[in-house]
């Protein structure tokens, strides 16, 4: 199939862009890595596809003391390359290697892919571990909001109509912090089945752990210091059954060990 007849501007600024989001049925392009096919497939049918990629705001990177900030469409495959500030001494590179294809990587972006919501994608589970900062501008101005609060579940963000995502401000990790991910995927390059995360940040006072690929949007353990202590398997299949996972006994499994695994990677 192919995309029904729209219309399709190409915004120089954020001002513009929510101009243009005002008008009925609307659609956000950035990378286009999940729309395109949607479009196709025409499970949207927008009347406006309004495409941010030629807004410089949203591919800016600020770096300052306790944070990088990364435009919204900022692409995986620059954080992987190592073209931009990492405030994560290599996990957000090693995350954005894994995803997808390398074409996929080099079109996708990071707030495209928050944006999007899907539970079984990296960004949602990697930047909750984290704990980072989404930035949104819309019809009544601009606010932040923590991740936590941004993804509500399947596909689901606090983006109202209208709503822009315009950065995600990363937390700078400490010399001592450690981080590990694990993810399974029935063969490389797919979306996962189960994401497990963890970050010990003992400077930041931060241990944190993260159940991803869920039904809904990654499940945030804020408090995993005595996870970490002793990651024994009731212990971590209670924190899946959390996540609401009881009910199959193979998906609830495969979460336990992912989480399991990521705890693993905090030590090597």
């Amino acid at each position: 199939m192919k995309a029904c007849a729209f219309e399709y501007e190409r915004p120089r600024n954020v001002e513009s862009a929510l101009r243009l989001l005002s008008t009925e049925n609307s659609k956000i392009l950035a990378g286009g890595q999940s729309l395109g096919p949607m479009l196709n497939l025409r499970v949207v049918q927008p009347a406006l596809l309004v495409d941010l990629r030629g807004i410089e705001e949203l591919k800016s990177v600020k770096d300052e003391k306790d944070s990088v900030t990364l435009g919204a469409c900022v692409t995986h495959a620059q954080i992987e390359d190592g073209r931009l500030p990492d405030p994560t001494r290599g996990f957000m590179r090693e995350v954005a290697a894994n995803i997808a294809y390398r074409a996929v990587r080099n079109r996708g972006t990071i707030g495209g892919s928050l944006a999007h919501a899907d539970p079984a994608a990296d960004w949602p589970s990697a930047l909750s571990v984290l704990g980072a900062t989404v930035l949104i501008a819309g019809p009544g101005g601009r606010h932040e909001i923590p991740i936590e609060k941004f993804l509500t579940g399947l596909f689901e963000t606090a983006l109202k109509t209208g709503d822009i995502l315009v950065a995600i401000r990363v937390p700078k990790l400490s010399a001592r912090a450690r981080v590990g991910y694990w993810k399974f995927c029935r063969k490389a390059g797919e979306f996962a089945q189960a994401i497990g995360a963890a970050l010990d940040d003992p400077e930041r006072g931060v241990a944190r752990a993260v159940i991803g690929a869920t039904r809904g949007a990654p499940h945030i353990l804020a408090d995993a210091k005595a996870l970490f202590a002793k990651p024994e398997k009731q212990a971590l299949l209670h924190a899946v059954d959390g996540a609401g996972l009881a009910a199959d006994a193979y998906n609830r499994q495969l979460h336990a060990v992912a989480l399991r695994r990521a705890i693993e990677k905090l030590a090597a």
